[in-house]
């Protein structure tokens, strides 16, 4: 009998169904318990169906090279971008770009030290959290103008990450996970607890719009600065990528010892890694700050670091555009579905997991293999 519940592929797929339904009857219900039932029994039976229709929409781009179309992609999402806030009723659709960008900046960031440098970091929203806290501070309490209070707070980042990264770098794969973890939940009991200086829980609220010629206080204006600066910020990713150095974070994450062999010096570009990795998280803390006017604990929790991972992961690992990719499905997707509450997560949850499943190396890195496999064909 359990060889041949072993041997039946849809009665081990049917149990694990009935499973994870019932484990969470006690939390959602019994209505959506059964809707979740259903949704995974189509998910699980169609599972070959759809891993079929996944490689023939991956094959539908197997003729296109992505270097020789990536002038064009840049030019017509920049058409695109440009375009959203002149539209009517676009307030809600210029916000929820210009969380995008400022993700997009975060999610490339990160890519540096995950996906280049082979460096598994989970406390990335620490960083996020100490620019945003440092703009906000500064731009609160001393009235030093905008530019000014973005780069000493994108420093203060910076000099945060060098000095986690002396201890921290010693450490390799799962340990460096948990330091790095540790790091960003000590950061989070600080900001809830140093009610002098960060007011606790509460926040900081009176945070001043950017001002740089002009005042950037409408949404659409604080749109067009993020916007650039999230363009500037990717061309610098991008040229840092195919520089010495970003071959050198590639050599290391393939092979440490090849890399040292080399005559790579491993912990020199580990610390510029990780240090260039929080620059960009300070630089999107700061627009953050800027943007809502307000900073809480709350927004820079553990689970912030894992969506950005997330982002990261679904558009492919080391590949700058793949991770903007994955920042733009990750943040516009739960907006689209912001009708449908009860749902919203769930079906995010599962776009994760079909894309985890059908596209193993991101989306980018998927359509690479397909293009790379055909081209030896």
């Amino acid at each position: 009998m359990n060889n041949y519940i072993q041997s039946n592929t849809h009665l081990i797929r049917l149990f694990n169904v009935l499973l994870i339904s019932i484990l969470v009857l006690p939390f959602i219900g019994l209505q959506h318990s059964a809707t979740l039932l259903v949704v995974l029994l189509v998910v699980f039976f169609l599972k070959d169906y759809l891993k079929v229709f996944f490689s023939s929409l991956a094959l539908s781009f197997s003729g296109y090279s992505f270097s020789r179309y990536k002038k064009a992609i840049l030019v017509v999402s920049s058409v695109i971008i440009l375009i959203i806030p002149i539209m009517p009723y676009s307030q809600y659709a210029t916000d929820v770009i210009t969380l995008c960008l400022i993700y997009v900046i975060l999610a490339c960031g990160l890519n540096v030290i995950v996906g280049m440098t082979g460096l598994l970091h989970l406390g990335y929203a620490a960083f996020y959290a100490i620019g945003a806290y440092s703009y906000a501070l500064l731009s609160i309490n001393t009235g030093i103008p905008f530019l000014a209070t973005a780069v000493l707070s994108i420093v203060i980042t910076s000099f945060i990450g060098l000095m986690t990264a002396f201890p921290a770098l010693r450490l390799k794969g799962d340990y460096l996970a948990i330091v790095t973890l540790g790091f960003g939940e000590i950061l989070r009991v600080i900001l809830n607890n140093w009610q002098s200086l960060t007011n606790g829980p509460n926040g900081l609220s009176g945070i001043p719009a950017p001002h740089v010629f002009v005042d950037f206080t409408d949404a659409r204006m604080m749109f067009y600065l993020t916007a650039v600066v999230c363009f500037v910020s990717v061309f610098i990713i991008l040229r840092v990528e195919r520089s010495k150095i970003g071959r050198a974070w590639r050599c290391i994450k393939e092979d440490e010892t090849v890399a040292l062999a080399m005559g790579i010096d491993v912990v020199r570009y580990k610390l510029i890694s990780f240090v260039f990795g929080s620059f960009w998280a300070g630089l999107a803390g700061v627009l953050y700050a800027s943007k809502m006017g307000f900073v809480s604990p709350d927004s820079f929790t553990f689970l912030e670091s894992i969506l950005i991972l997330c982002m990261v992961i679904v558009g492919g690992l080391g590949n700058t555009y793949g991770a903007i990719i994955g920042a733009f499905i990750l943040i516009c997707i739960p907006e689209i579905l912001r009708d449908i509450q009860t749902f919203r997560m769930l079906i995010v949850g599962l776009v994760l997991v079909l894309l985890v499943i059908f596209l193993p190396k991101g989306i980018v890195g998927s359509i690479k293999d397909v293009n790379h496999t055909n081209s030896k064909s």
